[in-house]
């Protein structure tokens, strides 16, 4: 039996994942983590067409931190703005369950706005086919745990050092309880009724 097809993603890949849950079918699960709610920096194209513009930066918004490195919490244009609706991701189409997930301290940009943004569309078209998480004191790079912490490293985008923000105890934490949870979020969306070997991490 095809249980369906699973998403996990993070930073620029959760637009894409929210396209592929929206546009593609036999997705039931998607992960999203510190993401946006538009499709960010290139267009996105689908077998020829282009299906959703960018939504781009604005360079003014950007600061430094003491560090050097750019804090880009607020460098994105408003998604919700009109000129910059064919960026957003019509995300009341997808069929599957969504497990929305935003850490507080967030540099990169502002992932909690964008959670909220999400789920209050989703609300809006009478769907309740998600969960959502908020971290306090956690960075933009949440993942596996007992990993080393990245306060901040080179951003392809800008070409320059960018700050991810997050307190490095409060950082961990979210990584231990998060890894959980997308664990358990799969086993109930994905396969049910099959016994899941825990994992040993």
């Amino acid at each position: 039996m095809d249980s369906g097809v699973g998403l996990i993603s993070l930073s620029k890949s959760g637009d894409l994942a929210l396209s592929i849950a929206t546009h593609l079918p036999n997705v039931k699960a998607t992960t999203w983590i510190n993401g946006c709610c538009s499709n960010v920096v290139l267009p996105l194209y689908y077998r020829g067409s282009q299906i959703h513009s960018a939504l781009m930066y604005d360079l003014r918004r950007v600061t430094v931190t003491e560090s050097g490195a750019y804090n880009v919490k607020h460098g994105l244009h408003d998604p919700l703005a009109p000129e910059n609706e064919g960026s957003l991701i019509p995300i009341e189409r997808a069929t599957g369950r969504f497990l929305f997930v935003a850490a507080e301290d967030d540099l990169n940009w502002d992932s909690c706005l964008y959670l909220n943004q999400l789920t209050e569309r989703l609300r809006r078209q009478g769907k309740d086919n998600f969960e959502k998480v908020v971290y306090p004191g956690a960075g933009h790079y949440l993942e596996p745990p007992f990993g080393p912490y990245c306060p901040s490293s080179f951003h392809g985008v800008l070409g320059a050092p960018v700050a991810w923000g997050g307190e490095p105890k409060a950082h961990a934490k979210a990584e231990m309880g998060l890894w959980n949870k997308i664990q358990e979020f799969f086993r109930t969306h994905l396969v049910p009724e099959a016994g899941a070997a825990k994992a040993r991490l």
